[in-house]
C-alpha cells in the first residue's frame, strides 16, 4: 500500500508565525488554515502570494493567530497538509505530501461543520451561525448555499479530511495512523465532484 511522504519542518526560535506559515503555503499550494489558540478558534485564508488573510482580520470578535496563545494549526490544501504545534521545547511542525498517492490509498471522510446560516460575507470569509446552538465561526469561503425553505436544521459545510492505513506485521491487524486536512468546501460541491468523479 502506497504510504504518504511525513517529514519534520524546522521550526525558527524567533518565530514570525504569519511569515513562515506563508511561506510555507506558497512552497507546498496550501489554501487554508484551521488553527485552535487558548481564546478559539482561527481560520485563515492563503492568497496566491502565500499571504494569510484571517477570520480576525475580517470579523474583530474572533482570536488572533499569536504565537503566545497558539497550541496548533493546520495548514492544508489538495496535496499537503502542514502542521504547527507547541510543545515543551517550543513549536514544531510536519509536513504530509500524498500526491503520488491514489484514491484507493486513503480513507476519505467528510466532516459537517456548525452553520445553519450566513449573517455576513465580507472579503474571503463568511460568518455563519448554528440556529439550533447560537454558535459562530468565520469560514474562508463565499457562495455558500443554505436550504432556508425545507424547514429543517441543514449543516451544508465540510472538512474534507483523508485518513491513511497501515498494517501490523505480526498480528495483520489494520489501522488509521495519520491523518490530516485536504479541503474546506460544501455538501454541493461534494456532490458534484462526485458526479464528475464517477
Amino acid at each position: 500500500m502506497n504510504k504518504p511522504s511525513c517529514e519534520h519542518l524546522e521550526v525558527p526560535r524567533n518565530l514570525d508565525l504569519q511569515k513562515w506559515l506563508g511561506q510555507q503555503a506558497k512552497k507546498n499550494q496550501l489554501n487554508y488554515l484551521l488553527g485552535h489558540a487558548e481564546d478559539g478558534v482561527i481560520w485563515g485564508k492563503f492568497l496566491q502570494d502565500g499571504s494569510l488573510i484571517t477570520s480576525d482580520s475580517v470579523f474583530s470578535q474572533f482570536a488572533k493567530l499569536r504565537s503566545c496563545t497558539l497550541q496548533q494549526c493546520r495548514a492544508f490544501g489538495e496535496n499537503a497538509e502542514v502542521m504547527l504545534w507547541q510543545s515543551d521545547e517550543g513549536f514544531k511542525a510536519r509536513l504530509i505530501k500524498d500526491e503520488h498517492l491514489k484514491r484507493e490509498d486513503y480513507i476519505p471522510e467528510d466532516q459537517i461543520l456548525l452553520g445553519t446560516q450566513a449573517e455576513k460575507v465580507r472579503d474571503y470569509f463568511t460568518l455563519v451561525s448554528d440556529g439550533s446552538q447560537g454558535l459562530r465561526h468565520a469560514v474562508p469561503l463565499v457562495d455558500i448555499e443554505f436550504d432556508k425553505n425545507s424547514g429543517k436544521t441543514y449543516r451544508p459545510l465540510r472538512l474534507s479530511v483523508r485518513h491513511y492505513i497501515d498494517c501490523e506485521q505480526e498480528t495483520g491487524l489494520a489501522h488509521i495512523y495519520l491523518s490530516r486536512l485536504v479541503k474546506l468546501t460544501t455538501e454541493k460541491e461534494l456532490a458534484h465532484a462526485a458526479k464528475t468523479y464517477s
